[in-house]
Order: C-alpha cells, then sequence, then structure tokens
C-alpha cells in the first residue's frame, strides 16, 4: 500500500540548514490504521506534508502501490490527490456555503465524477457515520463531532487507496473524538478503508493497529497493538512519549 523509504527532508534558514526527516522508512498496509506520534518538533507534521506532496522531498522515495508520489509531476500529482488519497485535517475544512451532503461530494464535483450514483454513495455514507439526520444543514450548525464525520466521510467519497489524517481529534472534546475514531474504525470495516494519521492524542492512537515513534526527525520506535487491551496499549504509548520527553 504506503512505502517510505529513505525519506529526507530539511529546511535553509538563512545560512542555517535544519535536517527534519533523517531518512525515515515504514511502511503501511491494506486496511491498517497506523498512527505517528511523537514530541513536538519529532517530523510527524513534516512527514504528512511530504507523503501528500505538498512539500517537496530532497530525497528518497514514497510509493502508493506502484506510483512513486516523490516523482510524480504537478499534473499528475493532483490526479492521484482527487483519487487515490483522502484528506481529513485538524480544523475539518469544510465549506460554509455547502450543506453536509455537498461537502461529502466535493471531491467528486472537483474530480468530475457526480452521478445518481455518487449522491447514493453520500447518503449511504452519511447513514454508515450517523449523520444522515443532518445531510441537509450547513458546517455552521453542526457540532464539531459532525462536521470531523463530515470530514471523514468526504475522505472516502472517492474511494482511496489511503486516507491521510492530520491531528482528527485536536480541536474536539473527548466525546467528539471517540466519535471521529468511531467513524475511522467504520471505515475500516465497512469501506475497507487504509488509514495513516498524524496525532499527539494517545487516546486516538491507541485504536490504531501500529504507532511509529518519532524523534528528531528518525523512526526510535514501533509499537503494536496486537491483542491487548485499548487501555493497555495506550499506557505503553503514554510512556513511552513520557520517556521521549525527558
Amino acid at each position: 500500500m504506503l512505502q517510505v523509504s529513505e525519506l529526507q527532508k530539511s529546511y535553509q534558514v538563512g545560512k542555517n540548514r535544519y535536517e527534519v526527516l533523517k531518512g525515515v522508512s515504514f511502511t503501511v498496509e491494506d486496511g491498517e490504521f497506523v498512527a505517528v506520534m511523537g514530541p513536538s518538533g519529532s517530523g510527524k507534521t513534516t512527514l504528512l506534508n511530504c507523503i501528500s506532496r505538498y512539500i517537496p522531498v530532497d530525497a528518497g522515495q514514497i510509493k502508493l502501490g506502484r506510483t512513486d508520489l516523490a516523482a510524480l509531476p504537478e499534473e499528475a500529482l493532483a490526479r492521484v490527490r482527487n483519487r487515490d488519497l483522502g484528506f481529513v485535517f485538524q480544523d475539518f475544512l469544510l465549506l460554509d456555503g455547502l450543506t453536509v451532503q455537498q461537502n461529502i461530494l466535493l471531491p467528486a464535483i472537483i474530480g468530475g465524477t457526480i452521478s445518481d450514483q455518487t449522491e447514493e454513495q453520500a447518503l449511504n455514507m452519511g447513514a454508515v457515520f450517523g449523520i444522515s439526520h443532518i445531510m441537509n444543514k450547513y458546517p455552521a450548525e453542526i457540532s464539531g463531532g459532525e462536521k470531523q464525520r463530515t470530514a471523514v466521510a468526504r475522505a472516502l467519497i472517492n474511494h482511496p487507496q489511503l486516507i491521510l489524517a492530520d491531528e482528527p481529534t485536536g480541536n474536539l472534546d473527548s466525546k467528539s473524538s471517540r466519535a471521529v475514531i468511531d467513524s475511522f474504525e467504520q471505515a475500516r470495516t465497512s469501506l475497507l478503508a487504509t488509514i495513516f494519521m498524524v496525532t499527539h492524542d494517545s487516546f486516538a492512537a491507541s485504536f490504531c493497529d501500529r504507532v511509529i515513534i518519532l524523534r528528531d526527525g528518525i523512526v526510535v520506535k514501533t509499537l503494536v497493538k496486537g491483542n491487548r487491551p485499548r487501555i493497555a496499549f495506550q499506557d505503553e504509548l503514554l510512556d513511552t512519549i513520557k520517556e521521549l520527553g525527558r
């Protein structure tokens, strides 16, 4: 599915060069829910922006299936972003002038694939994510959790190979955070989605199959949930982050 190999990224500020990613490598398999955690400044957001190619990389490969995203020209990359990648952002990024249903359909509208079938898919996703009752409402009329579930449905409307989620629970209370994580789990179960999430939230990460730990631009550890209870996995995540913080 996703294979990142020896990814490097640095920034030039005046005469100083700062290495942010220093040869990061990992894979995400079909149907996995994988998170990246790490202390502030570890390179989490830069990593996600490199995978989506919103910023260029210095070296390394980013393969989605057989396609090397790092080598794609901008026009081809735009098609991949619309067709093969779904995005969920911390700030929702819903359009205020569109209803919930229209926001869900937005990638299909942009891609020119809107049809009766996609409109039916949007209604089905509303049922899957528990937002059928707000499909005709506008973003200003719904809660934060409902906005984020709308964003998850929007990310899935084109049946992408991979969902990239950037701090999806960062602006939410605990109840809304759980609703969003439930939406991701429902997307895996019902829609066979593959999810790669950057988060600082150990609660959200504890629902993942694996958590990749970054520090100072390198992968220092990968934690696997396995068959353990979620709370035991969260305790390990908290202990790991505390240790890195020291």
